[in-house]
């Protein structure tokens, strides 16, 4: 008999995104996997892989609570509907009200700590609300996985998840070296720095455009790019109506968004990314995983990939003009060493952050509590 496997996050975009090898690895061993995401143009993804995909009403980004003790309500009557033996949940809002729903229903699971968002970035009752439900939800964890060290340090410093609850620090979501090949690095200018991410302006979007403004007036054979969703449901988004202005400014490009960024990535110089904070950014892992030298802000998530020097450089958050020393920098590197800086960064990526090891670790955890049920 096959153990029955519940996977629960806020999208299905990120599933086939950030756990497809998860899942796949999952499904080749014999369990049964079912998702718990709302349903977007991914959820049919999801399905196609062998997954049963059930479909969870959620507000990603609100913080009413009523909306949210229905969506706690939701989640406790499919837990009780589908019988998991062991739940996976992946994002804030999984993690902490599906784990409410778990503890009390008596299904073990496993809560992923991957990025503490944009309500750990400022100090508000945001902040405060969601420090508290993270402190009162994790008691009953039967294992908590962290993408880095900080987080980790984070929820211990300040109690946010009892010192009793099993941990470990994972690379991240890991990357698929055989997905994301080294690619030769390009000949021709113009140097060309990509920005993917979500455009929120808590990616560092507004210190991007500056930087890039200072660095035309600089280098005629330079352009700037972003590559990510626009008008997402987030306090920080970038409205359409402002990305249009920067592009008719002919400061950068908008290319929109898209589920496979690999030929973007080859044809960039560098790829960038001055976020705030992060979890262990992807972007950032595809990027060298492809053979791309890095600038990124030396703040958590983003220095676990970002070797100062070595594979790229770290500057200051929030910090456009720092930022835009460091993309001076980088274009006055030759092509050899810009070449160089990223056949480096792949090779800490096959040695640090390959998704085999990443997704092992988490089977053989799987693999014992079910064993200890």
């Amino acid at each position: 008999m096959s153990h029955r496997i519940l996977i629960v996050a806020n999208t299905s975009w990120y599933l086939h995104n950030f756990r497809i090898g998860l899942i796949r690895t999952l499904l080749e061993r014999g369990y049964e996997v079912s998702t718990l995401v709302p349903e977007d143009e991914f959820s049919a993804n999801l399905q196609n892989a062998g997954c049963r995909h059930i479909h969870l009403e959620m507000d990603n980004k609100g913080v009413n609570p009523l909306s949210d003790l229905m969506m706690k309500r939701r989640l406790s009557r499919i837990y009780s509907e589908t019988s998991p033996e062991l739940i996976l949940h992946y994002t804030i809002k999984p993690v902490i009200y599906g784990s409410m729903a778990a503890a009390k229903l008596g299904i073990p699971f496993i809560n992923n700590i991957t990025g503490l968002g944009t309500a750990f970035i400022k100090r508000n009752w945001v902040t405060w609300l969601v420090r508290w439900l993270y402190r009162l939800s994790q008691k009953k964890a039967d294992f908590v996985f962290f993408q880095n060290a900080d987080d980790k340090e984070l929820f211990s410093r300040g109690k946010l998840i009892p010192e009793n609850v099993p941990q470990e620090v994972i690379p991240g979501t890991g990357i698929d070296t055989d997905h994301f090949q080294l690619s030769p690095y390009p000949a021709k200018n113009p140097v060309t720095f990509l920005l993917i991410a979500r455009m929120l302006w808590d990616k560092g979007v507004g210190e991007f455009v500056e930087a890039a403004r200072q660095i035309k007036t600089e280098f005629s054979d330079v352009r700037f790019q972003f590559l990510g969703f626009l008008d997402v449901k987030n306090r920080t988004a970038i409205s359409h109506e402002q990305m249009q202005v920067w592009v008719d400014e002919g400061i950068i490009e908008y290319l929109r968004a898209t589920d496979d960024v690999r030929p973007y990535i080859r044809e960039a110089h560098c790829v960038v990314l001055p976020s705030y904070r992060e979890g262990l950014p992807r972007t950032l892992l595809e990027a060298a995983a492809i053979g791309r030298p890095i600038i990124a802000t030396d703040v958590t998530g983003c220095r676990e990939v970002v070797e100062h020097g070595v594979n790229g450089y770290l500057c200051k958050a929030r910090d456009a003009d720092d930022l835009a020393q460091k993309m001076r920098d980088m274009v006055k590197l030759s092509i050899d060493e810009r070449r160089e800086m990223g056949q480096r960064g792949r090779k800490k990526i096959e040695e640090n952050f390959d998704e085999k090891i990443v997704v092992q670790k988490i089977v053989n955890r799987i693999e014992s509590l079910l064993k200890a049920a």
